[in-house]
């Protein structure tokens, strides 16, 4: 048995959820349109350079759900699914996932994106073991505040780790597959690094290294 791990965005579904979770608030009116708007683009396209500040990124994203009942949020994610996820979702990642399902293999998504935005997304593909960066709740709500290491670059190479300690898991046969050059780190780690839909960065990694690069979109 080997271990499938998956990143998310851009890679299992065709879009970044998170990006487009604070296009959604825009389009909701729950966030100021142009301010927000604004901060959100110029942190996605730090995160596609690979000089995003993960820190200021999480401050920002997460405050708007400090503001709201946690049922208001989860019926917001109801409509953020339908209208938004849905559409993304890609038939060959769905046989991938398939594939390794068939194999016998464990999987395992690791997302930068937080676990309220990723969670459901996540189990509709049918994969119930996540690691994703963890949001503090207190009282029942979002408080803003981030639990243990975000999962973003070698933050998750720090998570994976952990979480194959408490599983008593090796990943001496592990796969990973990602789009993005942020997650080179964990790609180094993994027995079977695979390059998909690769930004242009990954890609002259993966070309220089000679790992496999596939295409899941349709």
């Amino acid at each position: 048995m080997s271990l499938a791990i998956f990143d998310l965005d851009n890679t299992l579904i065709a879009g970044d959820s998170d990006h487009s979770w604070g296009e959604f608030l825009v389009a909701q009116s729950i966030v100021d349109r142009q301010l927000y708007k604004e901060m959100n683009d110029k942190f996605y396209a730090d995160y596609e350079s690979g000089n995003l500040d993960i820190f200021a990124y999480l401050e920002f994203s997460v405050e708007p759900l400090t503001r709201l009942p946690m049922k208001d949020l989860q019926q917001l994610h109801k409509l953020f699914m339908q209208d938004i996820v849905k559409p993304m979702m890609l038939n060959q990642a769905t046989d991938l996932i398939h594939r390794h399902r068939k194999a016998g293999d464990r999987l395992l998504v690791i997302t930068s994106t937080n676990r309220f935005i990723v969670e459901p997304i996540c189990l509709s593909l049918g994969i119930d073991e996540i690691i994703a960066t963890d949001l503090e709740i207190v009282n029942g709500q979002y408080s803003g505040n981030i639990v243990g290491t975000p999962t973003f670059q070698e933050g998750k190479v720090v998570r994976f780790n952990q979480w194959l300690e408490e599983n008593n898991e090796s990943n001496s046969d592990s796969y990973f597959y990602s789009d993005s050059i942020n997650d080179l780190p964990l790609l180094m780690e993994v027995a079977h690094p695979v390059a998909v839909d690769p930004d242009s960065a990954l890609r002259k990694e993966a070309e220089s290294r000679q790992w496999k690069i596939i295409s899941l979109r349709d």
